[in-house]
């Protein structure tokens, strides 16, 4: 098992996701939350992997990822948000899928309904987007938060088939 396992990789992507998250209410669209938002996503890379769930779910996962990695350089590379938007909210179909089967398969009765819960609502908000107040995908943002707090704490066994211990 590596001695950077499942809750340090969810404790990093917790506290990288709190400048995003923080801005989400005190500066929105602001373009300096898009960096940490990035690394974010990329400390997410680490954690894909370690979960235990199907090998579409982690696609999807990874999907995702890449996705938003993708929106967020757009905004920095002054891309328009009628642009780089729904193309963040397509990629948050997936991240929902991975989180909600994530969950799904975990043990733990917390991290499966915080983690289900903010999945579908991660996921579910882009078929309302056109429609719904922007800060209705906040809760979203909590609940991974939430989620990822709740793998860094209570931990899940780790996939015993990830091929790089880092």
């Amino acid at each position: 098992m590596s001695i950077f396992g499942v809750r340090a990789r969810a404790l990093l992507s917790a506290a990288l996701f709190v400048p995003p998250l923080v801005s989400f209410a005190v500066d929105p669209g602001a373009l300096w939350a898009e960096y940490p938002g990035i690394l974010f996503h990329l400390s997410l890379l680490l954690l894909v992997p370690l979960l235990n769930a199907p090998t579409w779910a982690r696609a999807a996962g990874y999907s995702w990822l890449a996705i938003d990695v993708l929106a967020g350089a757009l905004l920095i590379n002054n891309v328009s948000h009628d642009i780089a938007d729904p193309v963040r909210l397509g990629g948050h179909i997936l991240g929902g899928l991975w989180v909600a089967v994530a969950s799904f398969h975990s043990t733990s009765l917390a991290i499966r309904v915080v983690g289900m819960v903010g999945g579908l609502w991660l996921g579910g908000y882009t078929f309302v987007a056109t429609i719904a107040p922007e800060g209705a995908l906040a809760p979203a943002g909590i609940l991974i938060t939430v989620w990822l707090i709740l793998l860094a704490v209570i931990g899940v066994p780790q996939r015993a088939s990830f091929p790089m211990n880092l």
